[in-house]
């Protein structure tokens, strides 16, 4: 049975008898498998259940959820060296959760986001892209802290604009790994933010405090994908 019948069935058998935050809360879980594995399947899964809830309720939650499906599809791509579907999935990520601003702008989980996917163009498009790009990160990121300023994923974020800017531009890994410290304290179980730690320690030199945030993301998530990428040095 195609995926889209799945849904369609699931949503009409559904009617009033599941919570909203249930329904939502069933996407999140495909989600979640997508995001340790990062393969495609559960990606695509994800992405299709979030593009047919926000055609039926356009819930802020619903577009920031399909923006991180999308978000993690990028890396799955990039992985592969699908550059194009790479690129594609980038451009619906960042549609999706400028979506979810449109009707919340007040998400500082959102602004990080297109913080991030704007970090992305970056990576993507080249060194020409950091000119354009690069303020964008600055001031989305400025608006969550504004937001949200005990946020793990805002901390994460942050981290992120540290560890890749350039120095001329601000960048600090020094920084960075105060901030994703930050955000390991404030959320101790996301074995994402441990990832980025480890990464940033590496960046600066410090091996030991890199392989101990890996362990403790492998620890969290011995199915984390990103984490035994970072740990074979695939990831930089």
């Amino acid at each position: 049975m195609r995926l889209h019948v799945i849904f369609l069935l699931l949503f009409s058998c559904l009617g009033l008898a599941q919570a909203p935050d249930a329904i939502l809360a069933d996407g999140v879980r495909l989600l979640e498998e997508g995001r340790t594995t990062l393969e495609e399947k559960p990606l695509t899964d994800a992405r299709n259940y979030f593009s047919h809830l926000v055609q039926t309720n356009k819930k802020p939650a619903y577009f920031y959820q399909l923006a991180r499906a999308n978000s993690y599809l990028v890396e799955s791509y990039a992985a592969r060296h699908e550059n194009k579907h790479a690129e594609q999935a980038l451009e619906d990520a960042i549609a999706a959760v400028q979506h979810c601003l449109e009707l919340d702008d007040k998400s500082a989980d959102a602004h990080s986001l297109l913080a991030n996917l704007f970090g992305r163009k970056i990576s993507l498009g080249g060194f020409l892209a950091g000119p354009h790009f690069g303020p964008r990160i600055v001031a989305e990121n400025k608006k969550a802290m504004d937001l949200a300023p005990n946020d793990a994923l805002v901390y994460a974020s942050l981290g992120r604009q540290y560890l890749y800017a350039p120095k001329m531009f601000g960048g600090d890994v020094a920084k960075a790994i105060e901030n994703f410290i930050k955000a390991t304290q404030l959320d101790p179980n996301s074995d994402e933010n441990f990832v980025w730690l480890a990464i940033a320690y590496r960046k600066g030199g410090d091996a030991p405090n890199s392989e101990k945030a890996l362990r403790q993301a492998m620890q969290l998530n011995p199915r984390s994908a990103f984490a035994k990428a970072t740990s074979e040095g695939s990831i930089r």
